[in-house]
């Protein structure tokens, strides 16, 4: 298990050495684990900086699913604002597949819009404001995602209990352009960029339905751009309840 563990803490110690320094700030991606027709999926996920991401998922067939997920962030300190919305819609394919049916695939592809606000601040020696940067974005996002998980479980004892852990993983490319860009109420250059967002999760199961979850992840621009750029990575805690799917081994 330690081995398992071991690559999503090396992305989690990148996590506390960046900062909020793009406009674009990820959401949790959609990974349901969907098994048969008639599944629904929804989890919550809460990061340190109090990012909050929505997902839900429902299995239209038995391998066909559609996704749905929302994120919000309202961050305010002294000498910066970061606000920042974001939904998305998708579908896509998903399989189970091994020896005991315990292992699932999915691959799905969808669309999003967000808008951020940043504020920057600069005091004086007396802490009077003497000057003020307001930065207002819209965007729009592309992509596509290919997640692998397994409900082969391994035990964790806690608490004199022992609980099941499974663990999965999830590649998301997205597509992010800029839609409007407004400084100090200026029009400005707009930017857009692809990154590359590899995940990891972790799940404690607490019931059939109910799961703890732990993800985390990194953000890889593959344009060299000054706001949409890659700097926020995904760390985060939260529950996924899943209702109506297979009574995988």
């Amino acid at each position: 298990m330690i081995k398992k563990l071991k690559l999503p803490f090396i992305v989690l110690s990148a996590v506390f050495i960046s900062s909020c320094s793009s406009v674009y700030m990820p959401n949790v991606p959609n990974t349901p684990m969907l098994s048969q027709q008639g599944e629904f999926s929804g989890g919550v996920h809460i990061s340190p900086r109090f990012n909050t991401s929505i997902n839900g998922a429902y299995a239209a067939t038995d391998h066909i699913g559609v996704i749905f997920s929302g994120s919000y962030m309202n961050r305010e300190k002294e000498a910066k604002d970061y606000r920042h919305q974001l939904v998305e819609i998708g579908g896509g394919y998903f399989n189970t597949f091994g020896p005991d049916n315990n292992r699932i695939i999915e691959i799905y592809a969808g669309v999003g819009k967000g808008k951020t606000n940043r504020a920057f601040r600069e005091f004086d020696d007396n802490d009077v404001l003497f000057s003020s940067d307001l930065e207002e974005i819209t965007y729009r996002k592309s992509f596509i995602q290919v997640n692998y998980s397994s409900k082969k479980n391994s035990n964790l004892r806690l608490f004199g209990r022992d609980f099941s852990l499974n663990y999965g993983t999830a590649l998301r490319i997205s597509n992010v352009d800029m839609k409007t860009f407004m400084r100090n109420s200026i029009g400005q250059v707009r930017e857009g960029n692809v990154f590359l967002e590899p995940i990891f999760f972790t799940r404690m199961r607490l019931s059939d339905a109910v799961q703890l979850q732990y993800t985390s992840s990194g953000n890889f621009g593959l344009h060299s751009r000054k706001y949409m750029s890659a700097g926020n990575s995904i760390f985060t805690v939260g529950a996924v309840v899943n209702i109506g799917g297979r009574k995988l081994k």
